[in-house]
């Protein structure tokens, strides 16, 4: 189990364990718009979705899981949570989670599944067929720019190598950046990631920053502690 300030996460099912990309798109997502409703994109064991549930008075926190184990131990992590009335978690794949779209989202977030660089099998097809399973940025964005409402805010965080393309597929979708923020895991090391938001509005006055999450081994900056502050125990 792992333990934050006001919850708990099991995650023994998880394929997918709780990393530091998820704590930082959960402590990051913009809010300044007062979601009604949110939208957790492949939630995992549903970290972002019960991170937005404490940062945010949104009433209506929806989560998508394809995964069958996944889906259940995040239903479980919802209903043991403080917020369990405000959280659901839905067992579909994101096109089909689309085809009859309900609802729009005031916010959606994902950290989507992606192609690790360090991974690499002897077969290079099997690989590619890999990095395809991982899901498409278009469908992504298709989701997005289907489920996003008026006023609403979209959010990844992603490999920075893929953030040019990223944005400029979101732009086909006529979704824009809002705010960028760069990731290093030292001061010294290079940009392993991006989080992005996006809105419907094109903004002529881009904020982009850099993060850094620590600057020795387990000493970390005061700016990853301010952001991350209210969730882990020990910060």
């Amino acid at each position: 189990m792992f333990t934050f300030k006001q919850f708990a996460i099991e995650q023994d099912r998880c394929a997918m364990k709780i990393g530091t990309d998820g704590v930082l798109l959960g402590a990051w997502a913009p809010i300044d718009n007062h979601p009604f409703s949110i939208l957790d994109i492949g939630t995992g064991t549903g970290i972002i979705a019960l991170m937005l549930a404490q940062r945010s008075a949104a009433q209506q926190i929806d989560a998508l899981e394809i995964d069958e184990a996944a889906y259940e131990q995040a239903t479980d992590n919802f209903e043991n949570s403080p917020w369990n009335d405000r959280l659901f978690c839905f067992h579909a794949g994101l096109d089909e989670f689309i085809e009859e779209p309900e609802e729009e989202y005031d916010l959606i977030v994902s950290n989507p599944p992606f192609y690790y660089e360090d991974y690499k099998t002897e077969n290079e097809s099997r690989d590619l067929a890999r990095f395809q399973d991982a899901m498409p940025f278009e469908q992504l964005l298709e989701a997005a720019d289907l489920l996003l409402s008026e006023h609403g805010i979209f959010t990844v965080i992603i490999p920075f190598k893929e953030e040019e393309n990223f944005i400029a597929l979101a732009n086909e979708f006529e979704l824009y950046p809002l705010k960028i923020t760069r990731v290093k895991g030292t001061p010294t090391t290079e940009i392993k990631r991006s989080l992005l938001a996006f809105s419907r509005n094109e903004t002529t006055d881009l904020p982009i920053d850099e993060l850094v999450i620590e600057t020795a081994r387990h000493v970390y900056t005061q700016e990853y502690i301010g952001l991350t502050k209210d969730f882990y125990l020990k910060m």
